[in-house]
């Protein structure tokens, strides 16, 4: 979710080795849980056209926990902090916008998961997220540019670590490193998928 004013999500990844030092890392800098560990689960629609995809845009449905979100992200501004309009609306029934997109014709096009942990300081005007995903562990932070800079550099993170790209291109690269036919980023996928490429 954002924190930057005027709407507009501003952030970066880093990759981290695994979760446990990740966690370790956070804890040692002074940051604390905010948001105990929970499982996300992600589908991302467009129209058959992928028209959305095709702009830059983004529509996902976001269930965590109890909690549902329908979020819309803009076209991203190129620079070093990945920097987009983000839009989001709680939910009453996941299933019920899945049936008003479909009626909209929106269908889904990508669905990923991932256990998220969000950790916050009591100083700080940002938030970091630790991630564990099928293809790997990262630390997302999210917040003012400077913020981000210096919370990076005092993690022990280079302007070099950054990275700014989405979970699905991860996941393409992801794939394209490992032979494996692209999917849907699940642990079940992953796990069922053979090398393919």
């Amino acid at each position: 979710m954002s924190t930057s004013p005027g709407n507009r999500e501003i952030e970066i990844k880093l990759r981290a080795p695994n979760p446990e030092s990740a966690s370790e890392l956070l804890l040692t800098s002074g940051f604390s849980i905010q948001r105990e560990r929970v499982h996300e689960t992600n589908v991302l629609y467009d129209t058959a056209a992928q028209q959305l995809k095709q702009a830059g845009e983004m529509l996902r449905v976001r269930e965590a926990g109890k909690r549902s979100v329908l979020t819309f992200k803009g076209a991203g501004i190129p620079g070093r902090h990945k920097s987009r309009e983000e839009l989001e609306l709680d939910l009453s029934s996941a299933r019920a916008i899945d049936q008003i997109l479909n009626r909209l014709g929106f269908e889904p096009a990508f669905r990923y998961e991932k256990y998220r942990t969000e950790f916050s300081r009591d100083d700080s005007p940002g938030t970091i997220t630790l991630d564990e995903t099928p293809i790997g562990t990262f630390l997302e932070l999210e917040g003012e540019p400077q913020w981000i800079d210096d919370t990076a550099a005092s993690l022990g993170f280079r302007e070099e670590d950054y990275i700014t790209s989405s979970y699905g291109r991860l996941y393409l690269e992801w794939c394209a490193e490992h032979k494996h036919l692209p999917g849907d980023m699940t642990w079940a996928h992953l796990a069922a998928a053979e090398p393919g490429l």
